[in-house]
C-alpha cells in the first residue's frame, strides 16, 4: 500500500506532535494539527492503516500512537527531498577565530550542544589527496631540527628530526630552499621516485636529512587514522525520559565518553577511500546507528571541508523524535560560518 496525501499528512502530524511532547499522539490531538477537516473515525482508520503499514505502532493498549523508524525515515527523507532546507540565517555567528583547528572544533561542539540541545562529536580533520603548502626546518642544536610541515585546510605539524651532527644555519636555509621548491602543491602520491633522487642529489651529504624530512611529510599528509573525536553536551541526554530507562542513559553516556566505538559513525560513509561531497549530511536513525548503545537515538552527521582533501564529521546525537529540520539547519549554518572562517587569509 502506497502512502496516499491524508496518510502522509497524518503521519507527519504524530511526528511533529510526538517531537513536541514525547507522549503518544490520539486522533483527537491529530485533528488540530491538520490544515483539512476530518472526523476522529476517519483518522482512527487512517491511523489504523498506519500502523498496519510499520509507520507508527501503538506502545500500551488504549494508548495514542507513536512513530517508528520506518515512520521517521519517510518523514526524514521527504524534508530533505522536497524542502532542501536551507541554512538557519537566524543563527548567531559564534565560532572565534582561533589559531588550532583542534580549539575551534572543540568551540563547535559545545556550541551545538548548547543550541540544539542534544549531544554532539566532532572528528579533527582526515587528510583525503591532502597537498603540501610550506615546510620550515629550523636547527635545535643537539644534532636535532625542528620541521614545521603545513597542509592544505592550515593543519600544522611539528617533527623533532634526529640528524646526528649539528647543522649551520646557511645549510638549513639551503634545504628549506630546495624542499619547498620541489614538493609545494604535491599530494604524498605526486612525490616520485625520480623527484626524490633528484632532491637528495641536489642535497648532497645532506641527502639523509631530505630523507627523514619526506617520512614526515608523508605521515603529515596521510594523517593518523585514529582521528580524535570531540564531544560535548552528555548530560542533554537525561532531558529525553526514552534515553534514560535502565541502563540507557549510562551506556550512552560510556559511548560519548569513551570515544572508541564513535568511528563506526566516522567510517559509515567514505569507508572506500573516496571523498564525500562537501556539507554532506546523513540522517541515521534507530536500528541505522552502528552503535549498539545507540539504538534508542537518531545521529545527523555532516562533513566539513577544511582545503581540498581535510574533511571531518559532524554529528548530532538524539532521540529519534529529535527535531530534524531544526539540526539539518543548524549543520548548515555551522558549515557555511565554517568555511568563511578558514576562507579568512
Amino acid at each position: 500500500m502506497e502512502l496516499d496525501e491524508r496518510k502522509q499528512k497524518i503521519l507527519y502530524a504524530i511526528i511533529q506532535n510526538y517531537q513536541e511532547t514525547g507522549e503518544p499522539v490520539g486522533s483527537r490531538t491529530i485533528s488540530k494539527y491538520l490544515d483539512v477537516k476530518l472526523s476522529p473515525a476517519t483518522i482512527r482508520n487512517e491511523m489504523s492503516d498506519l500502523e498496519e503499514m510499520g509507520y507508527i505502532v501503538q506502545p500500551h493498549t488504549s494508548a495514542g500512537r507513536i512513530p517508528t523508524d520506518k515512520g521517521y525515515r519517510l518523514y526524514v527523507d521527504s524534508m530533505m527531498f522536497d524542502r532542501q532546507l536551507p541554512a538557519d540565517d537566524e543563527s548567531q555567528h559564534l565560532l572565534k577565530r582561533v589559531d588550532r583547528v583542534e580549539e575551534l572544533l572543540m568551540q563547535m561542539a559545545k556550541i551545538l550542544a548548547a543550541n540544539t540541545n542534544y549531544a554532539t562529536m566532532i572528528t579533527g580533520p582526515r587528510y583525503r589527496k591532502n597537498k603540501l603548502k610550506f615546510i620550515q626546518l629550523s636547527p635545535m642544536g643537539e644534532g636535532k631540527l625542528l620541521a614545521v610541515i603545513v597542509t592544505e585546510g592550515n593543519i600544522v605539524k611539528n617533527n623533532i628530526l634526529n640528524i646526528g651532527d649539528d647543522i649551520l644555519q646557511d645549510e638549513v636555509l639551503n634545504l628549506n630552499l630546495l624542499l619547498n621548491s620541489n614538493l609545494n602543491g604535491l599530494t604524498i602520491e605526486e612525490i616520485n621516485l625520480d623527484i626524490i633522487t633528484k632532491m637528495k642529489e641536489q642535497a648532497g651529504t645532506h641527502s639523509d636529512i631530505v630523507s627523514k624530512v619526506l617520512d614526515a611529510v608523508a605521515d603529515s599528509i596521510r594523517g593518523d587514522d585514529r582521528v580524535p573525536i570531540y564531544t560535548s553536551g552528555a548530560p542533554n541526554i537525561f532531558k529525553y525520559p526514552e534515553l534514560t530507562g535502565g541502563d540507557r542513559a549510562s551506556e550512552l553516556i560510556s559511548t560519548l565518553e569513551e570515544k572508541d566505538s564513535l568511528g563506526y559513525i566516522v567510517n559509515q560513509n567514505g569507508s572506500d577511500g573516496e571523498d564525500e561531497s562537501k556539507h554532506d549530511i546523513q540522517v541515521y536513525i534507530g536500528e541505522e546507528v552502528p552503535i549498539e548503545s545507540m539504538k534508542n537515538c537518531s545521529v545527523v552527521t555532516a562533513t566539513y571541508e577544511l582545503g581540498e582533501g581535510v574533511q571531518g564529521k559532524i554529528g548530532i546525537i538524539g532521540p529519534k523524535r529529535m527535531d530534524y529540520q531544526k539540526v539539518v539547519k543548524t549543520l548548515k549554518s555551522t558549515m557555511t560560518e565554517l568555511d568563511s572562517i578558514f576562507k579568512e587569509p
